[in-house]
């Protein structure tokens, strides 16, 4: 595949790329984890600034796209809205405290060549949805290359790096059981973005892909509908269950990863409704990876989570530190996963 057809492109959701395009990817992004193991230089985006504006906390996000400029021979400037004027939408500006979205694009795009933005929650008032609207709303304004580092609907990037550490565990992936399972967390305000973004580039990959939650916590329909297109296209399978044991039996994937129920977030209620959220969270304390659990898939099958993991609520301490644990090496390949991006599309 030609590469120049990447350059200046956003990267806002995996539903914006072929499957042949994420293999392209994926084939970047190890030829740079090659290079980075044995020291071999890979700058190809020398002299190159990425603006990267954070509404909220991070650690692998920011360091991996961090480290990955730097190594790419370019620079990430860090911009917490917090230190400079709110990037907000034309109905939340305020003056002196926030500017609007069209001019901070507008703006960066003459003195950069990528802007990566991580927006939802607090930040835009728990509305679902709304994150990815400031996303957009950059996207349309900016002249160069927009970054998706976390919306309330999409975690592209994390995605990737998730698809990219299955290829290297379990080498082909077509009809390999991926199970995307909601876990219990005590904090009930995390976003769904990681399990949305997981199940559409699973399914790109032909996988059998088994979703388990329990009662409301049911994902966003437009993407499951997106997620069952996928796979009737490649050849994978789609079923939803509420039994986390029965979901976890023959399994070679298991991901277990808390979200919140979008049915008590604006725009779905007029605001957000986390006690009620917590009442359905204790009722469902049971949802745990565990020993017992893992011991009902595949001998060799892998537990993956993005991290950060509620230990031992979420995920016990022995599945994430023992031996089919790959929690790790999707946090390494968070860093390869975006370089390969950020090369591609702001080459």
């Amino acid at each position: 595949m030609k590469t120049d057809r990447f350059r200046g492109r956003d990267f806002l959701t995996i539903a914006d790329y072929g499957r042949e395009e994420i293999e392209t990817i994926l084939e970047v992004a190890l030829d740079f984890k090659r290079k980075f193991a044995v020291r071999e230089s890979h700058r190809l985006l020398d002299d190159m600034t990425l603006f990267m504006i954070f509404y909220g906390m991070s650690l692998r996000t920011r360091n991996s796209f961090e480290a990955g400029m730097t190594q790419l021979g370019g620079h990430a400037h860090y911009l917490s809205p917090g230190e400079i004027y709110t990037p907000a939408l034309d109905e939340e500006v305020r003056e002196y405290r926030t500017e609007s979205v069209s001019d901070v694009a507008r703006v960066l795009s003459r003195m950069g060549h990528g802007i990566a933005i991580r927006c939802f929650g607090k930040a835009v008032h728990w509305v679902y949805g709304a994150g990815q609207e400031v996303l957009d709303g950059f996207a349309e304004w900016a002249d160069i290359p927009v970054i998706n580092m976390e919306s309330d609907i999409y975690h592209p990037c994390q995605g990737m790096a998730d698809i990219l550490t299955m290829r290297e565990k379990l080498g082909h992936l077509e009809g390999k059981k991926f199970v995307m399972s909601w876990a219990f967390s005590p904090r009930s305000q995390k976003p769904l973005s990681v399990a949305h973004s997981a199940l559409q580039v699973t399914s790109l990959m032909g996988m059998n892909i088994t979703v388990a939650h329990p009662e409301r916590f049911d994902l966003d329909p437009r993407i499951m509908d997106l997620v069952r297109a996928n796979s009737e296209k490649y050849g994978g399978s789609v079923e939803v269950v509420d039994d986390m044991a029965e979901a976890c039996r023959g399994a070679d994937v298991i991901y277990a990863k808390n979200w919140t129920s979008r049915h008590y977030l604006p725009p779905e209620v007029d605001k957000p409704m986390f006690e009620e959220v917590k009442k359905l969270f204790e009722q469902n304390r049971h949802w745990i990876c565990d020993e017992e659990k893992m011991k009902l898939a595949h001998r060799n099958a892998i537990f993956m989570h993005c991290l950060p993991a509620d230990r031992n609520f979420e995920v016990t301490s022995a599945v994430m530190d023992g031996p089919q644990s790959a929690v790790f090496d999707q946090a390494e390949n968070r860093l390869h996963a975006q370089k390969a991006i950020m090369a591609l599309i702001m080459g």
